[in-house]
Parts: C-alpha cells; sequence; structure tokens
C-alpha cells in the first residue's frame, strides 16, 4: 500500500496533504471530481463510473492514488502496465486503457500507462498534480519498470489549429511560444514528448490529438 504524508502552501499556509492508494469509500467524491475536472464539452460517457474505478483497485492497485488535503479527497490518477517497445505503433487512449475499465493491465509489463490525473479546480494552485505524477514515479521505481508513459490532451490546439500542425504546435509549447494547461503542466513534472498521436482521444479542444509524453527510470539503462 502506498502512503505519504508532506504538506503542500496555499501562500503562505501549509496544509497537511496524504497520497494513498484509493479504495471503494472513495468512488463517489471520485466521480464528483471527474465532473468537476472534466466539464462539456468533455465526453461525459468518458468520467469514471464504480465499475472501472472497481477494476482500477482489483487489476493495480498501486497504480490508483488520490490525494487528501486537510482530510478532503482533492485529486487522483491511475495507471496500468503495459508491454509497450515501439513508440511508433499508433494506439488511442480506448484501446491502451480499455476504456478506462484497464482490464488490458498486464502485470509483466515494462512501462506504467497514465490512464488519467485529475486536481479539483479549487486546488490546482497548491501544486498538488505534480505530487501525484511524482508520487507515480515512484511506483515506476518500485516496480523496476523502464518508464512512465501517457498520451497528454492539448486542450489549447483548437485555438492553433487553423495556423499550426499539431506538431508544431507541440514544438512551440516546448520552445516556450506557447503555453498549454496540460503539456506545460506535463513538461513541468518532468514528461518529455515523444510524438504526437492522431484520433488519440474523442477531445474538441484537442482536435482529438494526443501527445505521448513519458518519464524514464533513472535506475534503468537506456
Amino acid at each position: 500500500m502506498y502512503h505519504k504524508e508532506f504538506f503542500v502552501f496555499d501562500g503562505d499556509k501549509p496544509m497537511k496533504a496524504i497520497i494513498r492508494n484509493y479504495t471503494e469509500s472513495d468512488f463517489s467524491s471520485l466521480i464528483e471530481i471527474q465532473r468537476e475536472c472534466f466539464p462539456l464539452p468533455f465526453p461525459p460517457d468518458l468520467l469514471w463510473n464504480t465499475e472501472q474505478l472497481s477494476n482500477h483497485i482489483t487489476h493495480f492497485l498501486d497504480g490508483a492514488l488520490c490525494i487528501e488535503i486537510e482530510g478532503t479527497l482533492a485529486g487522483s490518477m491511475t495507471g496500468l502496465l503495459i508491454d509497450l517497445e515501439n513508440d511508433d505503433r499508433d494506439h488511442t487512449w480506448a484501446e491502451i486503457t480499455d476504456n478506462g475499465y484497464i482490464r488490458t493491465h498486464n502485470p509483466k509489463g515494462n512501462t506504467l500507462y497514465v490512464v488519467d490525473i485529475s486536481v479539483r479546480p479549487p486546488y490546482r494552485k497548491l501544486g498538488i498534480g505534480k505530487w501525484l505524477m511524482l508520487s507515480m514515479y515512484d511506483v515506476v521505481i518500485q516496480h523496476g519498470l523502464t518508464r512512465l508513459l501517457g498520451g497528454g490532451r492539448m486542450p489549447g490546439y483548437h485555438k492553433k489549429a487553423e495556423e499550426m500542425s499539431p506538431q508544431a504546435y507541440l514544438e512551440a509549447v516546448i520552445k516556450g511560444k506557447l503555453k498549454d494547461p496540460v503539456i506545460t503542466f506535463l513538461l513541468r513534472c518532468g514528461r518529455t514528448p515523444v510524438r504526437v498521436a492522431a484520433n488519440y482521444l474523442d477531445d474538441v479542444e484537442s482536435c482529438h490529438y494526443g501527445a505521448l509524453m513519458e518519464w524514464r527510470n533513472p535506475f534503468k539503462l537506456l
């Protein structure tokens, strides 16, 4: 079981934080967090349901993390293990994650694949999304995996789609010429881009593209 206690700061005020594995008693709060984090036009059928959450804790409990701030559930992150050597192989979020049900989880996989990360909007200024990501890096190291991999949304891309390709948009974000709510956050968490994936997710804001981004286990040779 994963359990980490520390403090986050709201300005100069320290607030107690706990990152732990989520359990069945957290399901209703996790579903509400998803509703807050992904309002319309994000497809409602992509939000968590109880069957998916049950599968998360059954198939890969180590990859089912949540964070409490002063006793209130403020966010979560979920992953599964896959065996993926060729990053050129096209895949969608739905294919890799089994539409979030993670029956595709492979206990002998070499890669921790991010299914989701969600932080309640009022808590985002506390930096807890980055804490969740760092904690999932702990899981990568604990299991001796090669890396963490996942497809990041590019929600700012629809504003630039008529001006540039998705790859050019990603490169502009990497160079600091543009800022994207998700991709910039992932860069700040230590993730590095692998490539752009077309038709990755049913996401109008991203024009259905995703940016595959990884974090390599520093204790594993390339």
